[in-house]
């Protein structure tokens, strides 16, 4: 029983072993949850999701007492309870005899002290229905406390390149849940495909939605699908996938990409592009991989285009921060067109970079008038950085540095380090690209730069994976790219771990072995420790390996 105390991940603050008798907690048909007020949520998750795998009915208690009643009397409880002398998202664990108290310093902490509690069970715990009927199931009497390193512990997911179906994107909340990540980063537009719905601009998902075909690995790769592929999530679609992770206490940030990577909203709206320069009326979805040189006029009627669409994205997420993009927006149009630079000179501005500052300077004005906070890519310090912006430290450290000493907050995301689609072992990976980055690799990642300031160092509100899916063409795939490399991840993000350097990577391989029967109860289909199975490999699909380590910027 002791072994799943042990293999915990993230690895918790501080684990004691009770010294009561019996050394053992029982969950079995008898056993209550005793759910004080506001810790309603994670009762039904508890009964929805453990009670499910177990086969136990998990009924509220009759008498909601003070977390004692039954020792004695062969029936236990799981007592749920909220104490605000605890960190926000901290919680502390005690299974001591008839008792199982989950503590939080909010909802959110009750919450991810009950996925502790599953793991305590076992990796059966994490199916969607028992093995066996009734029975047992035993944990130690043991008292954990914890609390996370970061606020912000979080994955994007890329749907433009490769639409994830709703089902899919319900299942990756479940899977950021049971690895206690809270935030969705939605990258939900981009030059393949526009994959949220918009009332007042319809052809977004009408024409932007669908593409033709599709490069199959890398872009210098000659293979194509030639089956047509979109897809797009109606707004009902999005307030279900917002409150089924708020469910999770997962908050979902939106991304609205702007005003590079647009060409399949230009492609639904020909009159968004530079149409000066090239005939607009003829693009269509790209197909292909890279940086689209197509990007938005900087016109008054692109910016009253996307307050409309920001306006209904505001109504369906609750999000403080929204975020715009900003990245790899190409400047040759802007610089051929004489509309554009009539635009650079009235407004006075330097050149095509301050440009691009004027548009991110724009909505981060409209979105805070409206209570809400803009982040965007590292890029859009480029120009000068908008007032009061997040930035999303994606090239490297370096961009977000500045931008902490500076004074604005920063998400760390550098490529080199947790980018997911980039390959994760020498040899035959399927579609390589990028460094590579192993286990190891994202476990020895530290969010915080040594050289930042105290003072600029509490501007990091903390760290995300990121997931592009240009070649993850399915939900398989997405998952060999993400795991196992997200349980480091997960444990970088919430546990305190000592310095890159010093951390016990062969310990946590050691509780890895427990995690792969976890992951493998929940259906991800990860790549195994020995490289891939044979139906994981993509023989002969051209990607874009990358030799040696990456640089540290």
């Amino acid at each position: 029983m002791t072994d799943h105390v042990t293999d915990l991940i993230p690895a918790p603050c501080s684990v004691a072993w009770a010294a009561s008798s019996p050394a053992q907690c029982v969950l079995d048909e008898r056993t209550r949850i005793d759910a004080r007020p506001g810790t309603e949520g994670t009762e039904q998750w508890l009964r929805a999701t453990v009670g499910a795998a177990t086969g136990l009915p998990l009924h509220a208690a009759a008498g909601r007492g003070d977390g004692d009643a039954g020792r004695g009397v062969g029936t236990s409880r799981i007592v749920l309870v909220i104490d605000t002398d605890l960190a926000d998202e901290g919680y502390r664990l005690v299974a001591d005899g008839a008792v199982i108290r989950i503590e939080g310093g909010s909802a959110a902490g009750v919450f991810w002290g009950a996925q502790t509690l599953r793991q305590l069970l076992g990796p059966a715990a994490h199916r969607r229905a028992p093995l066996t009927k009734g029975g047992r199931w035993e944990l130690p009497a043991v008292t954990i406390e914890d609390a996370p390193r970061f606020s912000w512990r979080g994955m994007m997911l890329d749907v433009s390149r490769h639409f994830m179906p709703k089902g899919g994107v319900l299942r990756y909340l479940d899977l950021l849940a049971a690895h206690k990540l809270n935030v969705f980063h939605f990258h939900l537009t981009d030059d393949q495909g526009w994959r949220i719905e918009i009332k007042r601009h319809p052809r977004l998902t009408e024409v932007g939605a669908w593409r033709t075909r599709t490069k199959y690995g890398h872009r210098a790769s000659l293979l194509w699908d030639d089956k047509p592929h979109g897809g797009y999530y109606t707004q009902d679609d999005i307030r279900e996938i917002v409150a089924y992770a708020a469910e999770r206490h997962i908050t979902v940030v939106p991304e609205i990409d702007i005003p590079g990577h647009s060409q399949a909203a230009i492609s639904a709206y020909p009159q968004l592009g530079n149409s000066d320069v090239i005939d607009t009326t003829s693009l269509t979805v790209w197909d292909n991989w890279g940086v689209s040189p197509n990007v938005l006029a900087p016109t008054d009627n692109t910016l009253r285009f996307y307050e409309g669409v920001l306006e209904e994205v505001l109504e369906l997420f609750p999000s403080t921060f929204v975020h715009i993009g900003g990245d790899e927006c190409a400047k040759d149009q802007w610089k051929a067109s004489a509309a554009a630079q009539a635009r650079i000179k009235e407004l006075g501005l330097a050149d095509e970079d301050e440009l691009q500052s004027w548009f991110i300077r724009h909505f981060d004005r409209w979105l805070t008038d409206r209570g809400r906070r803009l982040i965007g890519w590292d890029e859009i310090l480029e120009g000068g950085l908008a007032p009061g912006a997040a930035v999303s430290s994606w090239r490297g450290y370096k961009g977000g540095i500045a931008a902490a000493e500076a004074g604005h907050d920063i998400v760390m995301c550098p490529e080199q380090q947790v980018y997911l689609d980039h390959r994760q072992a020498d040899g035959d990976e399927p579609m390589p690209i990028g460094f590579v980055r192993t286990l190891e690799d994202v476990y020895r990642f530290e969010p915080v730069p040594p050289t930042l300031t105290p003072e600029a160092a509490a501007h990091v509100l903390g760290t995300q994976a990121n997931v592009w899916t240009e070649v993850m063409q399915d939900s398989a795939r997405v998952d060999y790219q993400v795991f196992p490399r997200l349980a480091a991840f997960a444990e970088v993000a919430w546990s305190r771990l000592p310095a890159p350097a010093a951390r016990d990577f062969t310990d946590f391989e050691r509780r890895m072995t427990a995690h792969y029967s976890r992951l493998d109860a929940l259906g991800v289909d990860y790549r195994p420790p020995g490289g891939p199975l044979p139906w994981q490999r993509r023989p002969g699909v051209l990607g874009r390996p990358i030799d040696g380590a990456p640089p540290n910027v």
